[in-house]
């Protein structure tokens, strides 16, 4: 049986939606991944069997296809772990998403623990972002990323800790609050708050650049260790 589950992908800084495609058939037992996947999203494979089989449910020791749409752009990231799990089991009928969530409507990203976790991802302001651009509703996600998510006007933020936990959520057998919108949580956070450049040794050319970037309000990009070129242009400016 074949089942669809929306997703999304980073493209630099940009965001745009993948379609994971789950067929479930008869067969001798396999699992293929195809649509361009790095070897990050190819090891999704182990993290997602052993999150299914650790969450209580049965892997199926069938023939399984996922293809991640479009298939013409590489993908990159440890993100489409909960969307492949979500998908298989509902392609095997395992799940049934009785809840009043439109799958067309919903975006799932998270990266699996082999004990079931849902973990913490990286770029997910982005991806929303681009997911409210297109129309998209609704967002579950990592219980650690709602905060940062709850920023964005327009989507509701489910927040998940485990595949279990959302599993028994899309059944209908439990009920999950969505994360409030907050406008200013960057002001408010802690984390935020208490950083302070005096407390990175070192890298004198980095922090000015980036002092003289904040105060400009321009972009910043650093990449690796700059070259001797870059460190005479910091010093002389």
């Amino acid at each position: 049986m074949l089942s669809k589950i929306n997703t999304m992908a980073l493209e630099g800084l940009n965001g745009y939606l993948v379609e994971v495609q789950s067929d479930v058939s008869g067969g001798l037992p396999s699992f293929e991944m195809v649509g361009l996947p790095d070897i990050r999203v190819k090891e999704a494979k182990e993290r997602v069997r052993a999150a299914i089989k650790n969450s209580g449910m049965e892997f199926p020791s069938r023939k399984i296809v996922v293809n991640l749409a479009p298939a013409d752009k590489r993908k990159e990231g440890t993100f489409f772990d909960l969307p492949i799990a979500i998908g298989i089991l509902s392609a095997i009928e395992d799940i049934r998403i009785i809840t009043s969530i439109d799958l067309n409507e919903t975006v799932f990203l998270g990266e699996l623990s082999l004990d079931g976790k849902v973990n913490r991802i990286n770029g997910i302001l982005p991806m929303c972002i681009e997911a409210v651009n297109l129309g998209i509703k609704r967002v579950i996600l990592p219980k650690e990323n709602s905060k940062e998510a709850s920023i964005i006007k327009n989507l509701e933020i489910i927040p998940v800790s485990s595949l279990g936990e959302l599993i028994n959520y899309l059944s209908g057998e439990a009920k999950i609050a969505p994360e409030p919108y907050t406008k200013d949580f960057i002001l408010k956070n802690e984390n935020y708050r208490n950083l302070d450049f005096s407390e990175v040794k070192g890298q004198e050319n980095a922090k000015r650049a980036l002092e003289i970037a904040a105060a400009g309000s321009h972009n910043c990009l650093l990449i690796r260790e700059p070259s001797g070129l870059v460190k005479q242009c910091f010093q002389k400016g």
